[in-house]
């Protein structure tokens, strides 16, 4: 698991934060499937200004995305740092900076051979969203997850984040609803975040 973090973490001492953990494909951006190249990025409408909303609100943002592409061997490392790169500067210069993305390069059946694992970071599993806790100094209890995927939800209840939801805006699974049940399902992260600003 690895992470691009934009800032240094909390100090030791210090009151814990409540984030929000964000997935990337299907929920930031289009899910135009393995997404690794800019020029094919494309953030979903009302997106950016939901995540400046979370902000303005007091939340912490963190991004948790499963990129098995990596293991694949559909893309490198390197591509997928570079597309965070600009993904970061994009929305830090909309006023909606990320603390922090992690990913999961893993894949059991990858065709990489040392990303061919099974990890505690691919989601389901809640090894990003941990980590994201001890290094950030994050609340799970006072915190959220939004995601797109019965897996980002599962994810969510094994970290302990307080409350899960999952928006419909992409291509896979949007209608999957096995897993654990979310807090609330809507239509996209900007339809969401006015719910849960509004309450």
């Amino acid at each position: 698991m690895q992470r691009i973090r934009a800032g240094e973490s909390a100090t030791a001492g210090t009151t814990p934060r409540k984030a929000v953990f964000l997935d990337r494909d299907g929920v930031i951006n289009r899910d135009h499937a393995y997404v690794h190249r800019w020029e094919d990025f494309e953030f979903i409408p009302g997106a950016i200004g939901a995540m400046r909303q979370l902000k303005q609100a007091g939340y912490a943002l963190v991004v948790v995305t499963n990129q098995s592409g990596i293991a694949r061997g559909y893309y490198t490392e390197t591509q997928y740092q570079a597309l965070t790169t600009q993904m970061q500067q994009a929305l830090a210069e909309a006023g909606a900076a990320v603390d922090a993305v992690y990913h999961c390069p893993h894949h059991p059946q990858g065709a990489v051979a040392e990303l061919a694992t099974n990890c505690d970071c691919r989601k389901p599993a809640p090894g990003m969203i941990l980590q994201a806790a001890r290094e950030l100094n994050l609340s799970l209890a006072d915190s959220l997850l939004i995601g797109d995927k019965p897996s980002d939800i599962e994810a969510a209840r094994a970290a302990g984040v307080g409350r899960a939801y999952r928006v419909r805006s992409s291509n896979a699974e949007s209608s999957d609803t096995s897993g654990p049940e979310a807090d609330g399902v809507y239509a996209d992260l900007q339809a969401c975040v006015a719910a849960l600003l509004a309450a």
